[in-house]
């Protein structure tokens, strides 16, 4: 596993905050060249294809919640800007948990960077951050930035903590990226999909416009991504987390059932998160949404043309910096992959 660690610890370095994804694509593109990948560049999604394209399709996200300078020293929360919103009411799970912890972001470090090439533009530190009802999204005081333009993206300054058996990192979703790298490095031969803006509502419609370019469905596209839990009790007592739907959709897939019987093959504990959430609202009364994916919402917009399921690591503090999930998580679904697509 050293080196699937060592292209996490190097991904986690590049920014890739939402809306600015492009020098992060073109380090992926460098990674998986490098490797005899053939990789294309389409409009929010970068395409890796093996040997054997349609052996597999795997997706993951690759932008990362940051901030963006929307006027002298101004800053807002980069998802939830205007001209990055796509179908964000406010209800949805990360919009309600957002909203919640606007005081966890002080004293974070920050940095700016060119949009195109990446280039490093500067440290700053946030001072303040405050919910602005009239605009619905987090305002943010920054020290060290007013010399910055409009649309400049702000990522939050991050590297990889391992400790005991939990790594800890703004891992969502960079550690899917990671995963689906080391993949290629182990000899998977399918097609990935690495998206953007997914964390803006919007990545679906990258994914859905390259399957229609071609004139491309399948029923079995997984998508990796993380999953939020309360506790770390909670994490401790699973391994990967499965689903049957979404708010917007049943998966209906064959995958779904061939990872369910290789976590049990391999003694990987899972649950499906959509029974888990509904069991925890039957217990406490109460009604929320079931999370939104970047699969639930392709599914509803193809009417089930293309269909699949997800495999998510456990996680607590979504939507941080000090994320955490356990090794013997990114080992399972590790472990889940190479029994799909490479021990066949």
């Amino acid at each position: 596993m050293e080196q699937f660690y060592d292209i996490l610890k190097q991904l986690i370095r590049i920014p890739s905050v939402v809306g600015a994804e492009h020098s992060f694509f073109m380090f992926v593109k460098r990674e998986l060249e490098e490797l005899g990948v053939k990789v294309e560049y389409y409009d929010g999604v970068l395409v890796a294809k093996g040997d054997e394209p349609t052996s597999g399709y795997m997706s993951a996200h690759a932008d990362r919640h940051g901030l963006i300078c929307t006027g002298h020293n101004e800053f807002q929360y980069a998802a939830f800007i205007a001209k990055n919103r796509a179908d964000l009411t406010g209800d949805s799970n990360s919009e309600q948990l957002l909203h919640s912890f606007t005081t966890r972001f002080v004293d974070e470090k920050v940095q700016a960077y060119e949009p195109w090439s990446g280039s490093y533009l500067g440290l700053g530190v946030i001072k303040d951050a405050f919910l602005c009802e009239r605009r619905n999204n987090i305002i943010f005081k920054v020290d060290g930035f007013d010399y910055l333009f409009p649309g400049t993206p702000i990522a939050f300054v991050d590297k990889l903590e391992i400790q005991d058996d939990l790594i800890s990192a703004q891992l969502d979703n960079v550690i899917s990226v990671a995963i689906i790298i080391y993949m290629y490095h182990l000899g998977y031969k399918g097609t990935s999909f690495f998206t953007a803006s997914e964390e803006a509502g919007k990545s679906w419609r990258f994914l859905l416009e390259w399957f229609r370019r071609f004139d491309i469905s399948t029923d079995e596209l997984l998508v990796l991504d993380t999953s939020p839990y309360d506790t770390i009790e909670d994490i401790n007592a699973l391994d990967i987390v499965l689903r049957n739907r979404d708010a917007n959709a049943v998966f209906r897939s064959g995958l779904k059932n061939k990872i369910k019987n290789i976590a049990i093959e391999e003694q990987i504990r899972y649950h499906f998160k959509d029974a888990y959430l509904k069991n925890k609202m039957s217990q406490t009364n109460t009604k929320k949404s079931l999370g939104t994916t970047e699969l639930g919402r392709l599914i509803k917009a193809t009417k089930g043309q293309i269909q699949g399921t997800t495999l998510q690591l456990p996680t607590i503090g979504y939507h941080t910096v000090n994320e955490t999930t356990s090794i013997k998580a990114v080992e399972s679904m590790i472990k889940v992959l190479k029994k799909l697509y490479i021990d066949i």
